[in-house]
Parts: C-alpha cells; structure tokens; sequence
C-alpha cells in the first residue's frame, strides 16, 4: 500500500482539498477554504500546513471567531449548501468564541466544518495555556461545549484516528437532511504529529447528494388527503430553495390554484408579485396569509421547520386544519400531527403533480377570494412604505425607500430585532436568492459578517447587510476583512437608541420597559431612564476604513444610496429612525409566557391575555 508521510494537520487539508458533490450531474468543489485566527492551539499545526501546503484552498483571515464563523455559515447558505468554509482557532476562549454561530448553522441546517484546537493530548504540559481543569473528568475540554449544538463532534487524540472521522464529517455536511455544525477538535501537538497515511485517502472523492423520491405508499397518501381537501395553503420554507423547486412550486400551485405562503427561510421563493404568492406567514406574516391561514383546511409545509413564529405559536390555524408535511427530514415531517411525505420537494412536487392533474383536481377557493386579499396587503404595503410622520423617519419609509432604490438582483441580510418582522411582511423579493435571512437562530450580530460571506460567495451582486444599532454594536468586526479582502458590501444601519424589538415586546405585555433602550443611567432612579446615547456610527465606520453616510429622511436615504453604489469599498449608511415605527399584528400572536402573579395590573390583565390565547392554540 502506497503511503505519504503527513502532520495530522497536513493530511486534514490534503483531503478537505480533494472533496467535491455532485448534484443533479453537476460536480462543485466542495471546500472552497480555511477562515481562520491563530493562536497558540493551531498556528504551528494547521498555521503551518496552510503556510506551507494548502493545495487549491484560500485562507481568509477573520477578525473575530464568532464573526468569521457566521461569515462561513452565510456562505454556504447563499450557495444553497454546496460550497464550504471550514473555521479553525486556537483552544479556549478563541474555540468558544464559536459555539453561538455553531449553533446556528446547526439551527438553519447549513453546512460548517469547525477546527478548534483543543488541550495536549499527551498532557506533557499539562494544563496548558487556555486549558479547563474539571475536576470531576478530566478528558472535559472547551471543546465539549461544542456538543450540543453540533451535528457530529469528535476529537482526534491519534493522527490516524482522522480517517474514520473525516469520512463521518462528509456524510453529515453533505446529507440534506441531517447537515449542520461538523466539530473536530484537534489537539495541539497531534495536529504536528506525523503518520503514514493511505495514498489513496487523498484521491478525489466525489460526495452524490442525491434527490430522496418520496415512498409510493406516503405518495398515495398524500394525494388521497389533498382529494379530500377545498381550501389548502402551502407554506414554503427554506427546502424549496435549496431544493431548487421554485419553478416547480410555482407550477404545482398555478395548476391546482393553490395559495403559498412564505416562511422566513422561504421567502423569495416565488416572487413578491406572483399572483398567487400571499407573503409571510405567522408572526410576522402578511394579513392576507394569516386569514387563509386561518380558513385552510389543508396546510402543505414543503421544507418548513414549522417554528413558533411560522405557526403563531400553533393558533394561526384552525383547530379541524389537517397537515401534510414535505420534507427530507423526518422529524420536521411529523411535526403538527401532520401526515409525513419525506422526500426532495422538487421531487415531490412533480410527483403529487402528476397524480393530481389525473385526477382533475383544483382547490375551491371563491372567485377572486386570492385577488382580493393579496391586493388589500398591496394597498397596506404601499401605505406603510410612503408612512409620512412628523415627529420622525418610520422604520417602514426607510424600508420602502430601499426596497425601491438598490435594485431586484441585490442581496439583503438580516437575522435579529425588529427588521426581520417588517422585511418578511413588507420587502418585495424579485431575483433569486436575494432575501437571505437568518431566522432559525435570529442570533445578533449575524448580519455584517453574514454580508461579508454573501460577498464571498456572490462578488458580482450588490449585497446590503440589513441591521440595528444593538445587533451591528455587538458584532462588526469582518468590516475589516471585507476590506482586507476587497469584497464590498453596504450596511444598512438603523438607529432607534436600543434594543427597541425587545422594548416593544415588553410593553405589549404589561411592562413599562426596562433595561432595553441605550439611554444614560439616572442616579436617583438607579435605572437607564436618562437622555438617550449618541452614536456616531458614520464616524465610527469611517474610522476602521469603510466609507460612510447618514439619513435621517427619504430623500437623505435616496441620495445615500445612490452614492454607495459608487462606492468601491464596504460603506455604511447610518439611518435615524423614530423607534416604534415597525409593523405587528395583522392577526398574528407570540407566546413568550406572562408572569402569573405580579404587582402589575398591567402584567395580570396580559397574563389573562395570553390564557385566552392559547386557549385558542393546538396543544402541541
């Protein structure tokens, strides 16, 4: 048997260099690179072998682990998961610095390969620099933090112990159904240490993701239950998308008259205008689709997680409503009682298609029923996009400014606060895959580093980084790099002085608010009751090289646009908005558990709130 003499470090890139998919014929490499910071755990292990030999792979340095981390996760996302960075750092606090974006690939099943360092193996040192000592089991690392919230984790005590490993890592970063967070925790000496590794370890290897066919038994199923059905709505999650059956789903409802509602993953499927494309749904949905909701009889979930906020908490449907739930993983198929179709959605949907055309089926939906609801949301959009106020910029005019100036092929990223709620209601999604938003996890501070990787992965689009003061203050830091880098990208920053999202939330359930808006702190009250902070945010961006603007106006909006446009470095426009100024509603609840007892008639009265509403709600 040929062999080649590698670190362990060595042969981790030799065969991350040689991996590739296949998907419906197309071959793509499938690690692009290696994003990482270096410290003591992995500088002189895998630090070296991306010095000296890292093949084909780049390496991106980031400028925070948790910001690099969620670049590489916005990466694959926009790619639609064939095409990863994997992230490595030192152990410690530069490791756990990862654990919040592992769990949110994990939590939006997107593909990440997480190379932590880890504590000496040979415990020569021991305890080394950065290392846990628990007393109760010393094989306990930083690293096991990683556990939870990854999809496999292993740690690689011996070189050839790499492997087995790396053959289990692949299935899982390139298996629809169970992708996430792949955590391999590697030990600092052992990513020096040498071994005589198979040759043919390293020959390319090529990973077939193939389109799981529904079983013929649940085919028939399914169909007999849509027969069955008047009123159906399907609600489109983030699988038709990396399915690619957007055409598919398009066709499949214009054939049987069938309304789609939007998940936040899902969104962009079918275009805003689509005649039959009522918007988000839930939480944050439309009132078009949250009456339908309401009147379905049948709900077809196609590669939706059904989280609390598709479903309202489980009250945006009716208690006699039946589900038949499409999807390539089981367990989102059992979710709501629902009748299971586990397959592909493209798939899928041709084949439900297919029968049903036989059978002459079309949903019963009065003449016009459609029509009407989708106009009256028109009328609400354009009514909240043009929001005049005098005492301030509405955070739904700044919206409707952009919407209408960046252009239908541009990119937007979100994830946290109240934007993700006006932008699933309100934004207009033309193109394909220009509505990225992270909502599995909703995690802070995802949206600037998410623009970063967006850029990497489509330099030709325009990419806008949607977020608000609290989010972009607890996470900027790969502005820097996507200046180091030459990969521009717009922040769109809206400044309303807090955590407003949160404030408004409290408020809506009996608080007078506490603790969420950036004001000063009052010593008599002891409370951040005080004038609000001022933030420069344009300088603040000026200063680490970006260029910058600020709008406190339609018309400051328009022109700040405009000239970032012309911009060829990353910019950030600051954008003053008058807090308050988000939609909620239109028919829609979130259960986030009232105190049962309090001081606060305010805080009773929506306790008793919300026992009436979950009187209304399915139990599970």
């Amino acid at each position: 048997m040929d062999t080649i003499r590698l670190t362990m470090a060595q042969a981790l890139l030799k065969f991350l260099d040689r991996q590739y998919v296949s998907y419906d014929g197309i071959e793509t490499k499938f690690v692009k690179g290696v994003m990482g910071i270096f410290g003591h755990g992995n500088v002189t292990g895998i630090g070296e072998a991306l010095e000296r030999t890292p093949g084909s792979l780049t390496f991106v340095q980031g400028k925070n682990e948790q910001g690099m981390t969620h670049a590489a996760t916005a990466y694959a996302k926009q790619l639609n998961r064939r095409q990863i960075y994997a992230c490595t750092t030192s152990i410690g606090p530069g490791a756990l610095n990862m654990v919040t974006a592992a769990g949110t690939a994990t939590v939006n099943r997107i593909p990440l390969l997480l190379l932590p360092g880890d504590n000496f193996a040979s415990r020569q040192p021991d305890p080394v620099l950065q290392q846990l000592e628990v007393g109760h089991d010393y094989t306990v690392s930083a690293t096991d933090c990683f556990k939870p919230v990854s999809k496999f984790w292993d740690r690689i005590v011996r070189p050839e112990q790499l492997l087995s490993s790396l053959l289990h890592a692949m299935q899982i970063l390139t298996d629809p159904a169970n992708t996430g967070t792949v955590t391999l925790a590697l030990p600092q000496d052992v990513q020096a240490e040498a071994y005589d590794y198979p040759a043919s370890f390293f020959e390319k290897r090529v990973h077939y993701i193939e389109r799981q066919q529904p079983s013929a038994d649940a085919l028939h199923r399914a169909v007999e239950l849509i027969r069955s059905k008047h009123r159906p709505l399907i609600i489109a999650g983030g699988g038709v998308k990396y399915a690619e059956a957007a055409v598919d789903l398009a066709r499949f409802a214009k054939t049987f008259g069938i309304p789609v509602a939007e998940t936040q993953a899902g969104k962009g499927a079918l275009p805003w205008d689509h005649p039959l494309n009522v918007g988000g749904v839930g939480v944050t949905g439309s009132l078009a689709a949250n009456k339908l909701a309401k009147s379905a009889d049948l709900v077809i979930g196609i590669g939706t997680r059904y989280s609390d906020f598709t479903t309202s908490s489980k009250s945006a449907f009716g208690t006699d409503a039946q589900f038949l739930n499409l999807n390539v993983n089981r367990m989102d198929c059992a979710k709501l009682e629902g009748v299971p179709l586990a397959g592909d959605a493209r798939e899928a949907i041709r084949m439900l298609e297919n029968i049903l055309k036989d059978g002459g089926y079309t949903a019963s939906y009065k003449e016009d029923e459609i029509r009407s609801l989708t106009a009256e949301w028109k009328r609400e959009v354009d009514r909240l996009y043009a929001l005049d106020r005098e005492d301030g910029f509405a955070q739904t005019h700044a919206l409707g400014v952009i919407n209408e100036t960046i252009g239908e092929e541009a990119v937007i990223v979100c994830a946290a606060g109240s934007l993700p709620g006006d932008l699933h209601r309100l934004w207009r999604a033309g193109g394909t895959n220009t509505y990225h938003m992270e909502y599995g996890f909703s995690c802070m501070g995802y949206e600037v580093s998410g623009a970063f990787g967006v850029a990497l992965a489509e330099p030709k689009r325009d990419v806008y980084a949607v977020v608000g003061d609290g989010s972009y203050l607890m996470l900027h830091s790969e502005l820097v790099t996507s200046l180091q880098e030459g990969r521009k990208f717009t922040i769109l920053l809206f400044d309303n002085h807090g955590f407003q999202c949160i404030h408004n939330l409290q408020r809506a359930n009996g608080s007078d608010g506490f603790g969420n808006e950036f004001r000063y702190l009052e010593e008599q009250t002891g409370r951040y009751t005080g004038e609000a902070l001022t933030i420069d945010f344009a300088a603040h961006a000026r200063s680490l090289g970006a260029a910058s603007y600020k709008a406190g106006n339609a018309e400051e909006l328009r022109e700040a646009l405009l000239a970032a446009k012309t911009e060829t470095r990353t910019t950030l426009i600051e954008i003053s908005v008058l807090a308050g100024t988000n939609t909620d509603g239109y028919e829609s609840w979130w259960n986030v558990g009232v105190p049962e007892i309090s001081v606060s008639n305010k805080v009773n009265a929506a306790h008793q709130e919300m026992r009436n509403k979950l009187a209304q709600a399915r139990v599970y």
